[in-house]
């Protein structure tokens, strides 16, 4: 497990990062999301060790970084945003290589080398050099060096920035299965991924933590409910009437034409009796059939770019 605790770095008076705390459980997979110059990489490069914060305290396992640096890295495996890779070498003698930084028992290095190049499917490419290798195998070399040691956090920064879209199913189908057996934290421009890999999310904003939260619960509404609906019925009579409604916030129209309008109605969840049945019950006073429902779940991208909005402002 990994804890920040009012983490601040400070580069004259510009504050990268500013009193940020967060959590980051084990056995989870957690996105970190973040505009250009958010403070993405810094926090990376500070809950790794690499930097050290200007206040705050980051705790893995429970031990400091700052008085136990030794005891916090070996629990650590860190791919940066540009994998640290020696092209002259070949694969297999560049794991080795990183296996014997991180110490790694000698009579062990072999098989451990063995293991991460076949969890990798880095087998064909093994004996090759890595500056012959495709921008795909290289960011699976990068996460391979991470293994080395079998550390049980993984932080990845960027890790399927530039790759094609074949390379980055492959990438993200391997964060999903390392996600089985460790904790990972990343860091990600695209919020797709983000969503379909993660169940936790931490949405940074100028260097500040905006929101925490379960996948789940950022993305189901944040506290509304959203519902689609076709109703037989002009916008000019239709839509007073459902602001009428006590349990709806908001009415959005998405198409209207002469005898049928489509509307987005964000209504409180828990309002008694529920949203459907105070829109069935109104639809059925105006005689205005109700021509299709459904409930619409906000995207990550929907929930990230109205949040850092209102920040904004």
């Amino acid at each position: 497990m990994i804890e920040l605790r009012q983490v601040t770095k400070r580069y004259g008076e510009v504050a990268a990062v500013a009193d940020l705390s967060f959590t980051a459980p084990a056995g989870q997979i957690i996105g970190l999301l973040g505009q250009n110059g958010a403070g993405k990489t810094t926090t990376l490069n500070i809950l790794t060790g690499y930097l050290p914060p200007t206040s705050g305290q980051v705790l893995v396992d429970g031990l400091d970084m700052l008085t136990h640096a030794r005891e916090c890295k070996r629990r650590i495996g860190y791919l940066p945003e540009k994998p640290p890779l020696y092209d002259e070498m070949t694969v297999r003698s560049y794991l080795g290589f990183v296996c014997d930084l991180k110490e790694v028992a000698p009579r062990a290095r072999k098989a451990h080398v063995a293991q991460i190049i076949a969890t990798c499917g880095l087998t064909e490419v093994a004996g090759r050099l890595i500056g012959h290798l495709s921008k795909g195998y290289r960011q699976r070399v990068g996460i391979a060096q991470a293994l080395c040691g079998n550390p049980p956090i993984l932080v990845l920064d960027e890790p399927t920035v530039g790759l094609d879209p074949r390379q980055v199913v492959e990438i993200r189908g391997l964060i999903r299965e390392l996600g089985k057996t460790h904790t990972i934290l990343f860091s990600s421009h695209l919020l797709p991924e983000v969503q379909q890999l993660c169940q936790r999310v931490i949405i940074l904003h100028h260097g500040r933590m905006m929101r925490e939260a379960d996948m789940a619960a950022l993305t189901e509404g944040e506290g509304t409910l959203r519902l689609l609906a076709a109703i037989s019925l002009g916008q000019k009579a239709l839509i007073p009437a459902l602001q009428s409604l006590p349990c709806v916030q908001r009415v959005k129209v998405l198409r209207a034409h002469a005898a049928e309008t489509e509307v987005l109605l964000e209504c409180t969840p828990d309002a008694a009796p529920d949203p459907q049945t105070q829109l069935f019950s109104l639809l059925c006073g105006l005689n205005a059939p109700l021509r299709a429902l459904s409930q619409e779940r906000s995207t990550l991208e929907d929930v990230f770019l109205r949040i850092t909005a209102q920040d904004d402002e």
